[in-house]
């Protein structure tokens, strides 16, 4: 694996296996489309971004694997043929909570019609037990989520980017991408009550948002071609 000598030497032997045999699953699924340098290199940084946040080297290949996938994806979206599905990234400051919460919860209410994802301008390593409990009383299991860094990719894919709240600090959101910010309480080591208020709070800004896209996507579709 040609993960750069210094890092390499850094990580077990058998963690070095898994992530090999990961890049060939990618290099199968992406292999048309991109060639297997490219998919190494997005394996390779994803990789170092994950173990600069402190994930658990035991998980590394598994959680490097879904984050390269995620940044391949986003990739190819960006780069492919208008699709019909909108893209929303959320921007959290450690992805644990409420950038989470609220792609879960677009991904609920849009029943998938909507690309969500989440990130974090300084992501952290586990979610939030609140968070975990109180999404699961709406049956969404977030209990195999990891926080993910933020990744070029996956913001230049993105049709709109939701920061949640100033905390997050400055993200360079790409011209001619939608932008909002959302300013919600934090629910990171908040009583479940407080939790379960910032949940129903952003789950409501995110059905307003969800049928904003809708009537842009409606208007999109009149126009005469």
């Amino acid at each position: 694996m040609s993960t750069g000598a210094d890092q390499a030497t850094e990580l077990k032997p058998e963690t070095v296996r898994h992530l090999a045999k990961a890049v060939d699953v990618l290099v199968d699924e992406f292999g048309d489309r991109y060639e297997r340098e490219r998919i190494q290199g997005l394996m390779d940084d994803s990789v170092e971004s994950l173990t600069s946040e402190g994930q658990v080297e035991d998980f590394l290949p598994a959680l490097a694997h879904r984050f390269t996938r995620e940044r391949l994806k986003a990739l190819a979206r960006a780069s492919g043929p208008e699709r019909a599905m909108p893209d929303v990234l959320f921007v959290g400051l450690g992805d644990t909570g409420r950038g989470q919460m609220a792609a879960a919860l677009v991904t609920l209410r849009s029943e998938g019609r909507v690309v969500a994802h989440s990130a974090g301008s300084s992501a952290g390593a586990n979610l939030d037990r609140g968070v975990l409990e109180v999404m699961a009383e709406l049956g969404v299991d977030l209990t195999e989520a990891f926080a993910k860094p933020l990744s070029p990719e996956v913001l230049e894919a993105a049709d709109v980017v939701v920061t949640m709240g100033r905390s997050v600090g400055a993200v360079q959101v790409p011209e001619g991408t939608q932008h909002a910010d959302w300013r919600v309480g934090d629910p990171t080591g908040a009583p479940v009550d407080e939790v379960r208020r910032v949940r129903d709070e952003i789950d409501a800004r995110v059905q307003t948002l969800l049928g904003e896209l809708e009537a842009a996507s409606s208007e999109a579709a009149a126009q005469p071609s």
